[in-house]
């Protein structure tokens, strides 16, 4: 292990926005260690990064970071020196219904994590760097003007959002009494590939598919801000290597769609995909209940993150979209595993002999 030049701990690299991390990471930084720690619960999918599995510099450990012994080990076992926590709880609606499953990965994991550090690095901080994945959720709701900036206040409105902002405050609190050197970020909602279905956009596209009822939320009136996964793992790169200690950037694609009028694009992008009439898939929008505190809107000012660190989105929305719709119709096998739950057997097959 000692001919690496870092030896990176990256939690939740099987999910849907970490294993874009840990592909990118493994693949630009040869000389890094790239240590993919996920508990393979039902988002982790180990299928996501087949393309990367047997490169030298990357390695793959099943833990769940709220097993703060089994963290200590793996610190020792690789002499981590940084980590890129993604691991996370992230489904308001699952949160919803059991709110304290996502206290405990959310917000003992993280402080399990910090934890670790703390207790690994012994003081010892010189390139140490603790990297804390979050979202825009802690904020709250924006009425139809404004953004969210790094000064805004926390007033998270669920479950899931109630736990990230706790764990922000956990991350911060580590850097504030132990100086431990950390970085932070929120980032807007994600699309792309290998995502699982349960999400806006996987579960529309896939349901267009399969002419199966596109289910929408009251009136379809709330937005978000959408942002290419790809990007937010180049966004996380750049703030992992430049990002101030101490810090916090929100990441985000300038980019705000009403959920309806995102469900009709998806709608007229797939027509065409499929061959079928202008129109036909729309016939398929089925408006549902509510759920409890559901945010009106989310937006992002990822104006310090330009302005200090150079990055900026690389793709306009309409492109990323058909991008990713090509990948989930080109990809068939791996959304048949993961709507069928088989890609949970690939664990057992390609790890757990060896």
């Amino acid at each position: 292990m000692s001919d690496y030049t870092k030896k990176i701990m990256v939690t939740g690299g099987a999910g849907f926005i970490g294993s874009h991390v840990v592909r990118l990471f493994v693949n630009k930084y040869p000389s890094y260690l790239i240590l993919n720690v996920d508990a393979l619960t039902y988002a982790g999918n180990l299928e996501n990064l087949r393309d990367v599995e047997n490169l030298r510099n990357y390695q793959f450990e099943r833990a769940d970071i709220t097993d703060g012994e089994a963290l200590s080990v793996l610190f020792e076992k690789y002499g981590i020196d940084s980590v890129i926590h993604l691991a996370a709880e992230s489904h308001v609606d699952r949160s919803i219904l059991d709110p304290l499953a996502f206290a405990r990965t959310n917000v003992l994991g993280t402080a399990n994590l910090l934890q670790a550090c703390l207790n690994q690095w012994k003081a010892d901080f010189s390139l140490k760097r603790f990297y804390h994945v979050s979202t825009d959720e802690v904020y709250g709701s924006l009425g139809k003007n404004g953004l969210f900036t790094e000064e805004t206040s926390y007033d998270p409105r669920s479950p899931y959002s109630a736990s990230k902002a706790s764990s922000d405050h956990f991350v911060m609190a580590y850097y504030h009494t132990y100086d431990l050197p950390v970085v932070m970020s929120n980032c807007s909602n994600n699309y792309g590939s290998h995502h699982f279905p349960e999400k806006l956009i996987p579960l529309m596209i896939n349901n267009i598919k399969n002419s199966k009822p596109l289910p929408v939320y009251g009136k379809g009136e709330n937005i978000r801000d959408w942002l290419w996964v790809n990007d937010h793992a180049r966004a996380i790169d750049v703030i992992f290597h430049n990002g101030i200690s101490g810090q916090k950037y929100n990441i985000g694609g300038f980019n705000e769609w009403k959920n309806l009028d995102l469900v009709y694009l998806l709608c007229s992008i797939m027509d065409k995909k499929l061959g079928r009439e202008p129109g036909e898939s729309a016939k398929l929008i089925n408006f549902v209940k509510d759920r409890p505190g559901h945010d009106l809107r989310y937006a992002i000012d990822a104006t310090r993150l330009n302005k200090e660190l150079g990055w900026e989105p690389s793709l306009q929305f309409e492109e990323g979209l058909e991008k990713t719709v090509d990948w989930y119709l080109q990809n068939e096998e791996w959304v048949n595993h993961v709507t069928s739950g088989d890609y949970q057997k690939y664990y057992e097959n390609q790890y757990a002999k060896r």
